[in-house]
């Protein structure tokens, strides 16, 4: 079983920043990508930053220029960096991690951490 465990979220003024973490434990072997997905009320779910292994970033166009997305692959944790916060941010915010399981790629869910941005 793999543990994913958010934290950071919060409400903040338009502008502001925040910083969000995600520490994943249990049977990790082969992480293949760790990344950040937001949904808004009555919005599907929707990449926000991920990187790889390698640590190739990718970033929504919404985001691009006010998030950055870092990993510790020692402490199997990644961060994501929001700034310029805008009310068009608010949303649950969920860690995702893809693990390599043998050749399958399997993805695991945080339980998701509320963002608000004020205006």
């Amino acid at each position: 079983q793999v543990q994913l465990v958010e934290s950071g979220g919060g409400l903040v003024q338009a502008g502001g920043s925040l910083r969000l973490s995600c520490a994943a434990s249990g049977s990790i072997f082969s992480i293949n990508a760790m990344g950040w997905y937001r949904q808004a009320p009555g919005k599907q779910r929707e990449l926000v930053a991920a990187i790889t292994s390698g640590g190739s970033t990718n970033y929504a166009e919404s985001v691009k220029g006010r998030c950055t997305i870092s990993r510790d692959n020692a402490k199997n944790t990644v961060y994501l960096q929001m700034n310029s916060l805008k009310p068009g941010d608010t949303a649950v915010y969920y860690c995702n991690v893809r693990l390599r399981v043998s050749s399958v790629l399997v993805d695991y869910w945080g339980q998701g951490t509320q963002v608000t941005v004020s205006s």
